[in-house]
């Protein structure tokens, strides 16, 4: 009878976990220029696209918006297993790289995605309000650009001040070493100008983590930058600027970076229902 009873109860509660699971879609490849920028450039047409993938059937969930790594120099847009399935709509964007194009164009085709997200997330359910900006090494740098310096959204009219968080993995904060080589300036010597995140410290920011490995096995001086921007930030007079270390995960760190970021965004989420926005 005990043995029923539990059959029983697997099976109804099996039942109601399947009929509560979510059900996800992905569409690919979507141009987020105008059609106009994509007229006699191939380039543009391989390279300025994006994939969403986003839960059906629901309403006003978050969206992050994850730009790859490769040094701006390569890499292609894909969404790491551990964001899926979690409620949230990913958006994985595609830019264009060295030596094609030099800066500002891919720090242009990162903010162009980023408003695309705040213009059509609508449409699949999302709430535009609810954008977080995340990507790993330069990745975590262009999103950085794009928000921190609000020139390049503002362009499109959007107020980078609006981005609900950003999240960068071990994101460049110095000028990036592709565009001091661009300039003609070696990896190991550092500049900070208009090209680097930390030239953009400013008190109103949309809430910053910064998420980097192990200081002992991390790229050349990548903890030290984000500790750098971390205090200038502080000082600058934003409240909301954390900085997390991995111990024991050298640059490759995404995989235990990633329950970091989820608890983020799930923490500012919750604030933001809290205060019934």
């Amino acid at each position: 009878m005990k043995n029923t009873l539990f059959l029983l109860l697997f099976v109804f509660t099996s039942s109601i976990a399947s009929a509560q699971k979510t059900e996800y879609s992905t569409q690919s490849n979507i141009r987020y220029y105008p059609e106009a920028a994509y007229k006699n450039d191939a380039y543009a047409a391989e390279r300025c696209i994006l994939d969403i993938y986003y839960p059906k059937n629901t309403k006003n969930f978050a969206t992050l918006i994850y730009f790859h790594g490769g040094g701006i120099t390569g890499g292609n847009k894909w969404i790491p297993e551990g964001l899926k399935d979690k409620g949230y709509a990913i958006i994985t964007v595609g830019y264009r790289l060295h030596p094609k194009v030099k800066a500002p164009t891919y720090i242009e085709d990162a903010a162009v995605a980023i408003a695309w997200a705040f213009n059509n997330v609508a449409k699949y359910g999302g709430d535009p309000s609810a954008l977080f900006v995340t990507g790993h090494s330069a990745g975590g740098y262009l999103g950085m650009m794009a928000v921190l310096d609000k020139k390049y959204l503002a362009k499109h009219s959007i107020d980078a001040n609006k981005i609900a968080g950003l999240i960068p993995f071990s994101g460049q904060c110095i000028t990036h070493f592709t565009i001091r080589q661009e300039q003609g300036i070696g990896e190991k010597q550092p500049t900070i100008d208009e090209y680097a995140p930390l030239f953009h410290v400013r008190a109103d920011a949309p809430p910053l983590l910064l998420i980097t490995g192990d200081r002992e096995m991390e790229m050349l001086g990548r903890y030290e930058e984000n500790a750098y921007l971390a205090r200038m930030m502080k000082i600058s007079g934003h409240k909301e600027t954390r900085l997390i270390e991995i111990g024991g995960y050298g640059h490759m760190m995404e995989e235990p970076a990633i329950p970091i970021l989820l608890n983020e965004v799930k923490r500012i989420m919750d604030l933001k229902r809290a205060n019934g926005k």
